[in-house]
């Protein structure tokens, strides 16, 4: 039913565990180190697939932070009508260019992923449902499933789990006591850096976020529900699924830092080119702020072949007579109305 997953994840195993075992052999210990490498090498290479999607899961985020004061005016604005509130927020997200879908494709995409690796892991064991012996796995043939089912880290079977009880854990060629070994330090590093990449992912979020109901009760579920869950779940679990989660998380924390750190400067850049722009067009200190032009003037500059008109003292109107000091000043009195002298020419003196 779900082949088109199984069929790539057990793909994905099969070209690491060439490699591997190229590496370290296919038989004693150099078999568990290539097969527990596999499967975290398998987890490497899916959450590399899924970086662009990561990357663009976050870049979503930083702007709905940057909306968030106008989507609670929205909520706040048609809080009795639902559907309207919708619309709304698929206008102002469109508006934005954020697509909520993109946010949660990296998490959509690994669900079905984990349950790929966790069907695959089971089928490794040497008989099927109906009691005959296993002869095959999806890419892998008989001689692969023997080399998985023979493989085990520090006397620990990578496909056994602890529940599954001394009977059966013997006949594998294991105990309880060799699975708990490896199972309690993997399980407890398991449930450690999921709540520390819960904490990192809580640490991200804006006041507004950590303020709303919802994000609360999803944080409590991250930070300590998640982990617990993991702790509680691993007697359950296939000592190779402990792998996978430890090395996902591992992934995810390192990636969470090297993306945080990239758009974090080139958000810090984006500001210092603001600030530099905003500094480049204010005024210079000590220089006079430039006055918009006459309209007059303006007018004449913008005319084909007119000449701007400028008036000094002194000049010559259009009588061919020079305007003295004095008249140029009665004419400004007489303009702001003010009381205006007669001019008066001073006698010449007779030599």
């Amino acid at each position: 039913m779900l082949n088109f997953i199984y069929y790539p994840v057990s793909f994905i195993l099969w070209v690491w565990h060439k490699a591997f075992s190229f590496l370290f052999g296919d038989a004693g210990w150099g078999g568990g180190i290539a097969w527990a490498l596999s499967v975290m090498f398998l987890v490497f290479t899916l959450r590399l697939i899924l970086f662009k999607p990561f990357v663009a899961q976050v870049r979503s985020m930083r702007k709905m932070q940057e909306f968030q004061p106008e989507m609670a005016k929205l909520r706040k604005k048609y809080s009795n009508d639902r559907q309207k509130q919708a619309e709304e927020m698929q206008r102002l997200q469109k508006e934005h260019g954020v697509n909520p879908l993109a946010g949660c494709l990296p998490v959509v995409v690994q669900v079905p992923v984990f349950i790929g690796l966790f069907h695959v892991l089971r089928e490794f064991g040497p008989l099927n449902g109906d009691g005959s012996v296993r002869t095959e796995n999806y890419f892998f043939d008989k001689a692969g499933v023997d080399s998985f089912n023979a493989a085990s880290l520090f006397g620990a079977k990578l496909g056994s789990w602890v529940t599954q009880g001394e009977a059966v854990l013997t006949a594998a060629g294991t105990s309880i006591t060799s699975m708990l070994i490896v199972m309690i330090p993997l399980m407890i590093a398991a449930g450690v850096f999921t709540h520390i990449t819960a904490r990192h992912s809580v640490a991200r979020q804006t006041e507004a976020q950590l303020a709303n109901p919802q994000s609360a009760i999803m944080n409590k579920l991250m930070l300590y529900v998640f982990p617990v869950g993991v702790v509680v779940g691993a007697p359950f679990l296939p000592l190779a699924v402990l792998l996978y989660w430890v090395a996902n998380n591992l992934w995810t924390l390192g990636q969470q830092y090297v993306v945080y750190r990239r758009i974090d400067a080139e958000e810090t850049e984006k500001k210092a080119q603001v600030i530099a722009e905003r500094q480049a067009r204010a005024p210079r200190p000590g220089q006079k702020p430039t006055r918009p032009e006459a309209p007059a003037a303006a007018a004449a500059e913008k005319t084909p072949g007119a000449k701007p008109v400028t008036r000094r003292a002194g000049s010559t109107n259009g009588n061919g007579s020079t305007e003295s000091l004095a008249n140029g000043a009665a004419t400004r009195a007489a303009t702001n109305g003010a009381p205006t002298r007669p001019a008066t020419r001073r006698p010449r003196k007779r030599r």
